[in-house]
This record gives structure tokens, sequence and C-alpha cells, in this order.
């Protein structure tokens, strides 16, 4: 609850005239808790799981013959019942797990110092935070996935999240309740390393379980703008990850490349796609040496 009676008072506090959206932000916040505020990330959070997998989902059974061409594994189509049983299954994780978690851990976002106070953040700010919290996300979540695939792991909790070797957007937070605690922490890792405005954290919750939906797609579109983050590994890049399946050592990185490949566990990955450019080169090859041959027969055809 921010400690101000009025826009004025809180003018006269920062030294400053407020913002558009500093004056919004006042007006929404002011006489809320902020633990009413942080709880808002279940509403997020149900939204994103909602929202964002039902896009790609109208997409491809309205748009199917249009977007065939860029879906990753065109040989396994799931059913609208499928990826509504897939979504149930999220829902009853999110209610029973999630959502309590929230709940909960408010302590801990006390405790690291996640503000709700003005003045809000600048935009340069927070994308600097965002980045950090990605980074560190992907760099902690890489190993803990490693781990999820030995042994032990796997066959207690991860193999849940691989019962879709073609993974849905829905598929996404698909997982055992023991998994979806244990990666709760590099979520929490980043906000705890530099902590921000709790927009600033809303922002950092929605936009990673948005990227994890994008990623679990089962769809590579060309026009998407995460082609021009570097190092960003995509749908294609996790859909493989899937497809080989429990007995994967590729691809564990959660959003970067770059992990898998300083730690050599992309070389499977790499591997099938040079095989699947040779096969196409020599396929085009094959076309191409066919084309001259029938253009050959002709001319020897006019000749005669």
């Amino acid at each position: 609850m921010l400690p101000y009676a009025s826009v004025q008072d809180a003018e006269t506090a920062i030294g400053r005239s407020l913002t558009a959206a500093e004056t919004l932000w006042f007006n929404y916040s002011a006489t809320k808790s902020d633990y009413f505020l942080y709880c808002h990330n279940i509403l997020f959070l149900f939204l994103v799981f909602t929202l964002v997998p039902l896009i790609y989902l109208f997409i491809e059974f309205v748009f199917s013959k249009n977007i065939i061409p860029y879906k990753i594994q065109p040989k396994v189509k799931l059913s609208f019942a499928d990826n509504l049983n897939c979504y149930f299954d999220v829902m009853r994780m999110f209610l029973l797990v999630v959502g309590p978690l929230q709940l909960v851990s408010y302590p801990s976002i006390q405790m690291i110092g996640i503000r709700t106070s003005l003045p809000l953040p600048s935009l340069l700010e927070i994308i600097s935070q965002l980045v950090v919290y990605f980074l560190v996300e992907d760099f902690t979540n890489y190993w803990i996935h490693r781990f999820l695939h030995g042994k032990w792991g796997y066959e207690k909790i991860h193999k849940v999240h691989h019962e879709y070797t073609a993974p849905i957007g829905f598929a996404a937070p698909y997982a055992h309740w023991a998994e979806v605690l244990i990666l709760g922490i590099p979520s929490f890792l980043g906000p705890a390393m530099v902590p921000g405005h709790m927009i600033t954290f809303w922002l950092w919750i929605a936009l990673r379980q948005i990227e994890a939906i994008e990623t679990h797609s089962g769809y590579d579109f060309p026009w998407t703008f995460t082609k021009y983050i570097p190092f960003y590994g995509g749908a294609d890049y996790h859909d493989y990850h899937h497809y080989v399946g429990g007995q994967s050592q590729s691809n564990f990185a959660s959003v970067f490349t770059y992990c898998d490949y300083i730690y050599g566990t992309d070389k499977g990955y790499r591997y099938q796609k040079k095989v699947l450019r040779q096969l196409r080169d020599g396929l085009n090859g094959d076309e191409k040496q066919n084309g001259e041959s029938h253009a050959a027969s002709a001319q020897d055809n006019k000749s005669e």
C-alpha cells in the first residue's frame, strides 16, 4: 500500500510531477496491500496458461492447411479433445500447486525487497532486469533439467512432462507437481539477485511462461520476433528434445542455447540438422540433375 493520501502527496515526496503511468499506478494501488498486488500473479498465470496456447490452437484448427509447412512434427496431430484434456490437467495442477504456492510465498518477496512504491522503474531498468532474470533462470534451469534426465530424476519426476513427444502449447506447464516446485527456484533467483518493482516481477513471470508456451507450440514460424534474439532456442530447438524423449541428452536449455553449446549437449541436435541439410541438398541436386537430363533428352529429340 502506498504511503500517500493523494497524488499531490506523492509528487511532493518524490520531488516532481507523476507521469501518466505513475498516476495510473497510484490510482490503482494506493489503497491495495502489497500482498494483494503480489497475488495478481495468480490471475496473470491463469490468463497466460489459458489464452496464449488457445491462440496456437485456433491457428492450427482454422488455418491448418496454411501453416502445415511450419509444423515441426507434421505427422502428429492431436485432436481438440486431446488439447482440452491437457489444459484441464494443467489447470488441476494450477489449482492444487501453483496457486497455493503463490498465496504462501509472499514473505519471500518481502524478504528480497520487491517494491510497489513510486517512482516507477524506467523502461531501461525494466528491460535490463528482465535480461538478468532470463539469463539467471536459463543457466540454473539448464542444470536442473540435466539432473531430471538422470535415471532417478526422469523416472520419478520428469517423465510426466515428456508424455508429449510432440509438444503443444498447453503442455508447456504440464509436469509432475515436484517439477513445478523445483523449477520455481530458478524463476525466483533472478529477482532475488536483482530485486525490482512489482510490475517488473509481473512481467517476468508472464513473459517466462509465454516463452515456454512458444517453445512448446510445435510450430516454427519464420516471422516470430524471437528469431532475432541472440542465442534464442525456440520451438524447433526444444521440439527435438521432446522428440528424442527420455533418452535425450541434448538441448536442455530452457531459453538460450549457449549452455548446450558450451557443455556439448547440443551435438545430437546439430548432427540431425547436418544430416537433414545433406538430404535436402542431395534431393535438390538430384532434381537439378534430372532436370538437366530431361532438357538434354529434349534437345536430342529436336536434333533427330
